[in-house]
């Protein structure tokens, strides 16, 4: 690999170098016209130490948002324009998916501005008609995977949807089950020790509806992809409940809330008296249809916002994140009250979100114990903050079970990753207690495991003040393609 420093800042030098693969072979004929050969990939970024974030970072379209908006709008009645959707590896699977079911989609501003238009199906698909199985290639995109697999179980044809090697390892049963019990033939692969995982396979002539019981406890996108199904079967009113507990809830309220926005309304009843242990029942009443609002316009990412949170407790900022803030529907946003509990100072806005903290002592980091079942994915980012903690007391982050099911087996790459920085850490079956840092080793390769969110979280050890390196850096392209270009704009020179 050659080694060269970029520019990923709009001005001056910037503190990231990087390193390519080299080309193979010789570079093929190109015609002309023809567009340039693709960049070799990226192997790794060498972050400098980072002094100080300041500035502002208009966050990209929120994933959870963005894909549950594409879906909602290809059932609705009507045509719809999404605003801000987020451009990257997650969107463009769902987008390749509704446009092989047949969904009508003018994408000619999506990379320019970020917008798209959809023509609603009014309903369910029917590809009953093509040759073979329509077959679904879903990456390793739960936001697509989970939804479309109950949908495609209200529509009519032969359906086989399928992914990478790691998504054939997260666990989709309790929604196959579920889905079962709706009326469904559908069926996932056996694949041990991971169970009941994908490829998802259905001979689909629509869904029946009724009473289904699901567990909560591995993922909250079987309940929203059921959600946001229920509305398509075939009789009447569809109850369901969850039996043990819901983890990452406030997911749901956004797929209810979202539900709303396209005409469905969807009731609620708490069946649990522990609210921190919630089992919510959902009833969604027959006869409503999705509608289509016109314009829908995605928020800002909250999970993507929580590294430029940290980044500004760890240096001070003060830094400003548009696109969430205290009128958001994401539950992520809640980060921000867990960094103020830290020492750092919050500024709320409607849109937004300023987060300093004074680096002349008076202000220091504070370890804190807490439980991040609603924010799992967020929660991640806690780990860099733990490290550099200045009371001497650690960080427990608790109830994130889920973490091991999800991109990569995210409990293990997280200790395993603040253990090469020279961190002690406790590893519980669903928590982590992570020790403070006094000295972190520098020049650490970090290891990403193709898991976006371990690139970005990790990219931060540069804010403590030594070198890091990321290798693999592009795999922030699942969700935040220029997480790394917007991180160097915010470096105070």
């Amino acid at each position: 690999a050659v080694a060269c420093l970029v520019a990923l800042a709009a001005k001056g030098d910037s503190p990231l170098s990087v390193s390519r693969a080299a080309a193979v072979g010789p570079p093929a004929a190109m015609p002309e016209e023809a567009a340039p050969a693709k960049k070799p990939k990226l192997e790794q970024l060498r972050l400098e130490p980072i002094a100080r974030l300041e500035g502002t970072v208009v966050l990209p379209g929120s994933k959870s948002l963005s894909n549950r908006a594409l879906l909602l709008a290809a059932l609705s009645q009507g045509t719809t324009t999404v605003e801000n959707l987020l451009e990257s590896d997650d969107t463009a699977r769902m987008l390749e998916a509704l446009a092989k079911v047949g969904v009508d989609i003018d994408e000619k501003a999506r990379h320019t501005e970020n917008r798209i238009v959809i023509v609603g199906n009014a309903g369910p698909f029917d590809v009953s008609g093509q040759e073979g199985p329509c077959e679904l290639f879903l990456g390793n995109a739960g936001t697509a995977m989970r939804p479309l697999a109950a949908m495609v179980c209200a529509c009519k044809g032969d359906f086989v949807l399928d992914g990478t090697a790691r998504m054939r390892e997260r666990p989709i049963q309790d929604l196959t089950d579920a889905l079962s019990q709706l009326g469904s033939p559908v069926e996932c692969t056996q694949n041990p020790p991971h169970g009941g995982c994908p490829p998802v396979r259905v001979k689909a002539d629509g869904l029946q509806g009724g009473s289904c019981s699901l567990s909560g406890k591995i993922s909250s996108q079987y309940l929203s992809a059921l959600l946001m199904t229920a509305p398509l079967a075939k009789s009447g009113t569809t109850v369901i409940e969850i039996k043990d507990e819901l983890v990452s809830k406030p997911y749901v309220d956004m797929t209810v809330g979202l539900m709303r926005k396209f005409g469905v309304t969807v009731q609620e009843e708490e069946l649990s008296t522990d609210s921190s242990k919630p089992r919510p029942r959902y009833t969604v009443a027959s006869g409503q249809m999705y509608v289509s609002p016109g314009t829908y316009y995605v928020e800002g990412d909250a999970s993507g916002a929580s590294y430029f949170i940290a980044g500004a407790a760890l240096t001070g900022g003060p830094v400003t994140v548009m696109g969430c803030g205290s009128e958001s529907v994401q539950g992520d946003v809640k980060f921000a009250h867990m960094v103020e509990k830290m020492g750092a100072t919050v500024e709320w806005k409607p849109n937004s979100i300023t987060v300093s903290r004074k680096m002349d002592g008076s202000q220091p980091l504070k370890g804190i114990d807490e439980d991040c079942g609603e924010i799992p994915d967020a929660a991640m980012t806690l780990a860099v903050l733990a490290i550099a903690v200045q009371d001497g007391k650690p960080t427990a982050i608790r109830n994130v079970y889920n973490w091991r099911v999800k991109e990569t087996e995210r409990m293990k790459a997280i200790c395993a990753e603040l253990g090469k920085l020279g961190a002690s850490v406790e590893e519980g079956r669903d928590f982590c207690i992570i020790q403070p840092l006094p000295k972190i080793l520098p020049d650490v390769e970090i290891d990403t495991y193709d898991d976006h969110r371990m690139a970005m979280v990790f990219g931060l050890v540069a804010c403590c003040g030594v070198p890091v390196v990321i290798k693999d850096p592009e795999c922030t392209a699942k969700t935040f393609p220029t997480y790394f270009k917007e991180l160097a704009a915010l470096v105070k020179k």
